[in-house]
């Protein structure tokens, strides 16, 4: 039959016949596809199907000839045959088909703990009971536009933005994926022919974060390296400059969160300045994880570093001798520059392995609050305020983003330097001053009572 369409040209599907399954025994009714061109492929399809269909009963009828006679192990009434492919199954739902893909997923355990809760949360409730085979680009459409537009309790009660929804895209994609081509369910992936949110739609929603200038940075350097003053402080043994040097690293290095808790003492090289970056600390599902660095194919990078923040990692470790010297056998050496200290430290913990990632945020939460920041300020706004600093500074582009480990430069003038008004006031000025623009402007004219 003849299937219509919207936005592109009609396509022609068909059906088998209603049959006896041979695999199941049961009875069958399915479509082969309904992305074929014309009629004739269709009909292709068919014929081909018969001749498939043939050879599996012809199979089912020796498996049980075998059965019954002892050659096999066999249950009489009953039909033997390999265990069929449930990616190939008529019945195969899109929860199913998600549940396989995401089971056999090649990622980082922090991607799949990503996928896993977008899977349950915004596909299944809506597409999860239907079957795969019959899920079209409209249907698709739907759930991205409803995504879009229905609050999410579990983003605050409001829509989903088109980065995520995107993402859900991606993930239905990478899962039909598996069911497209040849001899399988689907001729066509259905999502090639939705409408996710564009490229476009993400950049214009993506929010502006908020970034610090040099001097602002200066200014909370100095208070977050300032003692309390109490009567019990002694300076670097007092739990009030704690995590100074942390918050140093991520304002100095322009770090990802993950990065500088991975930071291990033998891979700093004090006389060059220099620090290797090879192993980060990751969250997955509601636990934590010292890893390799595999950002980007970025492992083993190497940042720079100038020899007054070679001064506070020295401090740091000054500190951290002490810390050890004080616990004993209670700190198990990781060789981490920002290992877990002794601060509050609950009876049967160790300390010296790696800190929560999800701690230590909330830590600079509290931070932010006292250093008086602004209040959505987070630890990887630094590295925002870092490249933009730079990029305003006139720092070569080049050697910014090799820093920030991008993977281009484009990517880096596209992403950051949005503090550009100054610098495009100058380039207006310096076009005018070029094609004579103050020489041809009427006498008396407004723009030349504003230039003078």
């Amino acid at each position: 039959m003849e299937i219509p369409r919207k936005g592109r040209t009609n396509t022609w599907g068909v059906r088998t016949p209603r049959h006896v399954d041979p695999a199941t025994g049961k009875e069958a009714r399915y479509w082969i596809g309904r992305d074929f061109k014309n009629k004739t492929t269709a009909a292709t399809a068919l014929r081909k199907w018969f001749d498939e269909h043939e050879k599996a009963v012809e199979k089912a009828k020796e498996a049980a000839v075998e059965g019954a006679s002892g050659g096999k192990a066999g249950v009489p009434g009953t039909v033997s045959l390999v265990k069929q492919d449930p990616l190939k199954s008529p019945d195969l739902t899109v929860g199913k088909l998600l549940d396989v893909w995401l089971k056999h997923h090649q990622g980082e355990g922090t991607t799949t703990s990503g996928y896993e809760p977008k899977i349950r949360l915004h596909i299944k409730p809506h597409l999860g009971d239907a079957l795969a085979m019959e899920v079209t680009d409209t249907e698709l459409d739907g759930l991205y536009a409803h995504l879009r537009t229905a609050p999410c309790p579990t983003n605050d009660d409001k829509p989903l933005g088109p980065k995520t929804v995107r993402h859900v895209h991606n993930m239905l994609s990478a899962a039909f994926s598996l069911i497209t081509g040849p001899r399988k369910l689907l001729q066509f992936n259905p999502c090639h022919d939705a409408h996710p949110p564009t490229e476009r739609m993400i950049k214009a929603a993506e929010p502006d974060f908020p970034t610090l200038t040099d001097s602002e940075t200066a200014r909370v350097l100095k208070e977050i390296w300032t003692p309390c003053g109490s009567s019990r402080c002694d300076g670097m043994r007092h739990h009030c400059l704690r995590d100074a040097a942390l918050w140093s690293s991520y304002a100095v290095t322009q770090n990802r969160r993950s990065e500088p808790l991975g930071w291990m003492w033998p891979l700093i090289d004090w006389n060059v300045g220099s620090i290797k970056l090879k192993w980060v600390v990751v969250e997955e599902g509601n636990s934590f994880r010292l890893r390799k660095l595999t950002k980007d194919g970025d492992d083993e990078a190497i940042i720079y570093v100038d020899a007054a923040f070679l001064s506070v990692l020295w401090w740091q470790y000054e500190r951290q001798q002490y810390e050890k010297e004080r616990l004993g056998d209670r700190w198990v050496d990781h060789g981490l520059v920002h290992a877990r200290d002794g601060f509050k430290l609950q009876p049967g913990r160790l300390a010296g392995g790696p800190q929560d990632p999800e701690k230590v945020s909330a830590r600079w939460r509290t931070a932010r609050s006292r250093l008086h920041l602004p209040e959505d300020f987070r630890l990887h706004d630094w590295r925002a305020t870092g490249i933009n600093n730079a990029l305003d500074a006139k720092e070569n582009p080049v050697e910014v983003s090799a820093n920030a480990r991008h993977h281009s430069v484009g990517y880096t003038l596209d992403r950051y330097g949005r503090r550009r008004a100054e610098g495009a006031k100058k380039l207006a000025a310096s076009s005018a001053s070029r094609i004579g623009l103050a020489r041809a402007t009427p006498v008396g004219s407004p723009a030349l009572a504003l230039s003078a």
